[in-house]
């Protein structure tokens, strides 16, 4: 085994450097990526946050000026819509998904860094509005007529839709990537009622990304077309139409929620098995639900739209889709709670950041089932009761997960334990400051507060809720830094962790912390839905052949299995490190700031570049496979 070990290290390993670090197609080091940087982005995003709530502090200041204020707004949803949460939950996925089906990469591992790269130009892209004053300024949802070049005859919006139109493709092919890896790449045995939950939730998501983006992406460039050549798509008097705007955002707009928070649902059933001390209740039920809210996600997005005067018919349709979505959420939180009933709960941090979860998910959904009722939706619409409603769903649904997973993937990332002291402490203050910033917002909405306000005047009922929104906001931020200290501080020296520190029972406890570049010596068989605590010889050391474990030395592979079953069909080649995916992405970002500036010799040098680096990318060299 040692010779093997030695050999195996020899063909997967990437080695160090300036060329290793921008080539790599490693799985789990693109996935450390996405979730530093998309942690980067996160405390971008809560800095703006910090400076849009200081200004909302006490009524009549004048901290921010009124345009900067709507930069700040449009540029906090955008990033922590784009630029946070859905590259974070890639991030653990591209890290964990390989390793929970026992696969040694993704499907397509140069394709895996191309869409790291894309997503980090976009993020530039975006952000470096900031530095001509001319950052997004019409909200998240960037509605027309508003955006469009007659009353936002600036730059603000160009940087919004070609930079969408970037995310728009990152994302698109990180979920083909996850959809090829998730059924073609499990380990024998894994059949399809094997697969781990999170790993259905990552289906789940990236299914939703291939049908949801698609009409963002056309929305953003029809608004381009319209803003740049004088097309008409939403202009009434050109023959468009505004409200065409809200149905393509929205189609892709109320499946984004979903979208990000499948993932994290997933995840939340990856931890709750391993501190309840038993397997997970209802397995079936809660994998059902989550393909449940990826199907009905697509049918409810006129939910937004039941003030713009639509059919009362439409209305009612839609309406009933939004009831109906509230089964599939409710039977997984049924599920979970059955299953810490039936075990012994172990109140270790991961744990604590999922009951948290729990709460804070139960109060967002609760609300989010009064705006399915169309009166009490209109009677709402745009004031803070919404703001708090998205926080507590969005924020509330998807950031407690992550943190959760920080905690309990971390001693496998890493090799060390986080500090559970430290843990428990952003814990706490996390979970205090998020309720008193945001619950205080729903009676500042039903006093009639609306979104989006830059100021307002004393006497109106909003000071003491606003004021308590400041100060959880600050409370939550202090939270979210202790983790990050403590992060940090573990990597560098914390306790080392082993193996399997929480006795989980899914395949990434089965190999080492951190894991080798070729994630298991043997390519495991599984007999079973919880295989590290079914089958003995998978615990700290690989799968003998005779037990099942194929070694698979022969080269840079890794085995493909048929997508229901899993057993095995073939021995894929995978290909080595590349700086194509970087280089292309550079060429590209070229491009964008050439639309941008309508400098058509930049764009010629973009596409010019783009085509020499996909020729470079696909030239054969003497690799089976170069994707």
């Amino acid at each position: 085994m040692v010779a093997l070990s030695e050999r195996l290290e020899t063909v997967w390993s990437e080695g160090s450097g300036l060329a290793a670090w921008i080539g790599t197609v490693d799985h789990k080091r693109i996935g450390m990526r996405y979730l530093y940087t998309g942690f980067a982005f996160f405390a971008l995003a809560g800095l703006e946050a910090g400076m849009l709530r200081t200004q909302l502090s006490q009524p009549d200041l004048r901290i921010l000026d009124p345009d900067l204020y709507n930069q700040l707004f449009s540029m906090h949803g955008v990033t922590m819509m784009f630029l946070f949460a859905t590259p974070v939950l890639s991030g653990f996925g591209n890290y964990i998904v390989p390793l929970m089906i026992g696969a040694r990469d993704m499907a397509f591992p140069r394709l895996n860094a191309f869409g790291y790269w894309v997503f980090v130009a976009a993020g530039i892209f975006l952000t470096s509005s900031f530095l001509v004053g001319a950052a997004p300024n019409d909200g998240w949802f960037n509605y027309v007529p508003l955006a469009s070049k007659e009353f936002t005859p600036t730059r603000n919006i160009d940087f919004y839709a070609i930079g969408i139109v970037f995310i728009g493709i990152s994302t698109t092919v990180g979920a083909i990537n996850f959809i090829v890896t998730i059924l073609k790449l499990r380990t024998p045995g894994m059949t399809l009622n094997r697969i781990p939950i999170f790993v259905w939730g990552e289906l789940a998501f990236a299914l939703t990304v291939i049908f949801a983006i698609p009409p963002l992406t056309v929305a953003n460039v029809f608004l381009e077309l319209d803003r740049r050549f004088g097309f008409h798509f939403f202009d009434a008097a050109g023959g468009g139409d505004p409200v065409l705007w809200q149905h393509l955002f929205w189609i892709f707009g109320h499946p984004e929620v979903y979208l990000v928070v499948l993932p994290a649902l997933g995840l939340v059933s990856a931890i709750i098995p391993t501190f309840s001390r038993r397997p997970m209740i209802g397995y079936s039920f809660i994998v059902l639900a989550e393909l449940f809210i990826f199907v009905i996600s697509f049918g409810v997005w006129v939910h937004h739209m039941f003030s713009v005067g639509l059919p009362t018919i439409a209305l009612g349709f839609i309406s009933a889709a939004s009831f109906v979505v509230v089964i599939p959420s409710g039977t997984q939180i049924f599920a979970w709670l059955a299953t810490m009933m039936a075990g012994r709960v172990v109140l270790k941090t991961p744990m604590l950041f999922v009951l948290g979860f729990l709460v804070l998910f139960v109060i967002g959904g609760l609300s989010g089932a009064m705006f399915s009722a169309v009166p009490f939706d209109q009677a709402t619409t745009d004031s803070y009761f919404v703001v708090a409603h998205l926080h507590y769903v969005l924020a509330g649904g998807a950031m407690f997960p992550m943190f959760a997973g920080l905690y309990y993937w971390g001693p496998k990332m890493l090799g060390r334990m986080l500090d559970e002291h430290l843990g428990r402490i952003s814990f706490g203050l996390m979970f205090v400051g998020f309720n008193v910033a945001f619950f205080p917002m729903h009676f500042a909405g039903l006093l009639g507060q609306p979104r989006r306000v830059y100021t307002y005047p004393a006497g109106l009922g909003w000071d003491v809720y606003n004021l308590l929104s400041t100060i959880g906001t600050f409370v939550l931020g202090i939270g979210i830094l202790v983790t990050f200290v403590n992060w940090f501080r573990s990597r560098a020296s914390g306790a080392l962790s082993g193996d399997d520190p929480w006795r989980g029972e899914t395949l990434e406890w089965s190999t080492t912390s951190p894991p080798p570049g070729c994630n298991f010596e043997t390519v495991p068989t599984v007999r079973s839905r919880e295989p590290v605590w079914d089958q003995s010889e998978l615990r700290g050391t690989p799968q003998p052949p005779e037990l099942g474990g194929r070694p698979l030395a022969g080269g840079h592979v890794t085995l493909s299995t048929d997508v229901v079953d899993a057993r095995p069909e073939a021995i894929v080649h995978m290909p080595h490190a590349s700086p194509w995916p970087f280089f292309l992405t550079l060429t590209m970002l070229v491009l964008a700031y050439g639309v941008l500036a309508g400098s058509w010799e930049l764009t010629v040098a973009g596409v010019a570049g783009a085509y020499a680096c996909v020729m470079g990318w696909l030239w054969p060299r003497g690799e089976t496979q170069e994707t």
